[in-house]
């Protein structure tokens, strides 16, 4: 094959291979048809906190924790319990009553004793029981055991107590009068609810940060891919116009190589942005909580933000973090070791609680229902209950909490600073960007004025490829650079109004 029939394939390759990589680019870029749903913002944020996951496990902490508070005030109510218990007596209890033998002795010798003193003391007892027995023998003792059978050993006898089959149903109640440690525990339940809701509202916060970072992601995203596809236009239409000039011999072969090589060049780049949208895309989808295979679109460009490119760096960098949620965690966490000091000290003071029971109760010998006597019983008492000495466990359990409290005060003065220094690194960053927006879009103007003066020069055969080339690199980076500008500056003030407690949806 001779060099110029070499040559032409190699044009007509050339010139097929722009069009038909267009084509295939183009088919597989991102579509918006009916069925997209196109998001501004806005939109996207109440989508977000309405399915977000992370919003909806606060929002069921918060009920759960409003559940533990309604279950807490159940212990300032009576506690009312049935009860029921059946028991078999395999062996009997048995007692003694009276003194033996050696009592008596060492009761004789030493003036009475402690055995004379408690048979001083039972004889009443004894009579009445004697008393009892007289009249009643089978059902009040049915069974007294005797070694020798003579009556004048039974006062040294044991007596066999209660009967075989026990049985009882009942009701008790009980409930607190006065308890300082209950009440002040049942306001640190609802100290807990409000955390719960500030916990719920960190979520939110940085819900709403992140839908705006993956929103702007795909807007910076689709910036690259508008600036690549430019390019790559530029470049197919320079290559055209080198072929001409080649034709009409007034450029070299090396130019229309170089045409060549730069149209090749561009397509990686427009795959890569075009991957960048859509990964962008699932992203913003993700963190929304919607359907991944869901067909999204959003709306607007970065350069919509460049108008509100303006910040006063010294009013927020004294901004009050009043509406911080770190901080007003910590402020919360504060009440409630409060709290809990305030309790451990209640431990010291004394309780008052009343309780109440009915009981119905019988016993036999004999297993048979009908021949059972059921009794009743009922009692009401009041408990007062007075602590003394424990061990130091109370006092050390409020040494324990003051000193919880104390590092919470520390921890509260580090996340101050830290969060002084995460605003300050979002203003600065801020303001970085503002200028280099600035820069961007006076460079931006005197590139597009460049690459104008050598595309026509080079129609002109003035300038070479070379030249045209340079230009528009320059165009390029500086498109990109205010681009990622305004990116900048969004994100920054993203993460200042989430620092800052901006809520959406007060806003």
């Amino acid at each position: 094959m001779s060099l110029r029939t070499r040559f032409r394939v190699i044009v007509a390759a050339a010139l097929f291979l722009p069009s038909a990589v267009w084509a295939q680019y183009q088919g597989a870029a991102p579509a918006v048809d009916d069925t997209t749903v196109v998001l501004t913002l806005d939109d996207a944020l109440r989508i977000a906190l309405s399915e977000n996951v992370s919003v909806k496990v606060a929002d069921m902490e918060i009920q759960r924790t409003k559940y533990a508070q309604r279950g807490s005030y159940g212990a300032l109510f009576p506690q009312i319990n049935a009860t029921g218990m059946y028991s078999y007596a395999i062996q009997k209890q048995k007692v003694y009553f009276g003194s033996d033998a050696s009592d008596d002795d060492e009761g004789s010798s030493s003036g009475g004793g402690m055995a004379g003193m408690m048979s001083a003391a039972f004889e009443p007892i004894m009579y009445y029981i004697e008393q009892l027995v007289a009249l009643h023998p089978g059902e009040i003792m049915p069974y007294i055991p005797s070694s020798s059978g003579d009556s004048s050993s039974s006062g040294s006898d044991a007596i066999e107590m209660g009967r075989t089959n026990q049985v009882s149903f009942g009701l008790s109640a009980a409930m607190p009068v006065i308890n300082f440690q209950l009440w002040e525990s049942l306001r640190l339940t609802g100290d807990q609810v409000e955390l719960a809701v500030e916990q719920a509202r960190e979520s939110r916060l940085g819900m709403v940060s992140s839908v705006k970072q993956a929103y702007y992601a795909v807007l910076l995203a689709k910036e690259a891919f508008n600036v690549y596809d430019a390019v790559y236009e530029n470049a197919v239409a320079n290559l055209k116009l080198t072929q001409m000039r080649h034709n009409a011999q007034k450029a070299s072969e090396m130019d229309l190589t170089r045409a060549q090589a730069n149209v090749a060049a561009a397509i990686p780049n427009v795959y890569n942005a075009e991957n960048s949208i859509y990964l962008a895309l699932w992203q913003l989808k993700a963190v929304m909580g919607v359907d991944l295979d869901r067909a999204v679109d959003v709306t607007g460009s970065l350069e919509d933000y460049a108008e509100h490119m303006f910040y006063d760096i010294n009013e927020g960098a004294d901004a009050p973090l009043d509406r911080n949620t770190q901080i007003r965690q910590l402020a919360l966490q504060a009440e409630m070791l409060a709290k809990q000091i305030r309790m451990q000290q209640y431990a010291y003071l004394p309780t008052l609680s009343a309780s109440l029971s009915y009981n119905y109760y019988t016993q036999s010998d004999v297993f048979n229902l009908s021949q059972w006597k059921w009794l009743p019983s009922s009692t009401l008492a009041l408990t007062l209950n007075i602590p003394i000495f424990s061990g130091g466990q109370r006092y050390h359990a409020v040494k324990q909490a003051q000193v919880q409290a104390d590092e919470l005060d520390l921890q509260r003065v580090n996340a101050e600073r830290q969060i002084r220094i995460g605003i300050r690194q979002s203003l600065s960053t801020m303001e970085t960007a503002m200028k280099t927006y600035d820069a961007s879009r006076d460079a931006l103007s005197s590139a597009e004025k460049a690459y104008d003066i050598a595309t026509k020069s080079y129609q002109v055969g003035k300038s070479t490829l070379t030249d045209l080339n340079n230009t528009e690199l320059v165009l390029t980076q500086t498109r990109l650079q205010a681009s990622q500008a305004i990116y900048n500056f969004v994100i920054a003030k993203a993460a200042l109004e989430q620092t800052l407690g901006y809520d959406f949806i007060e806003e």
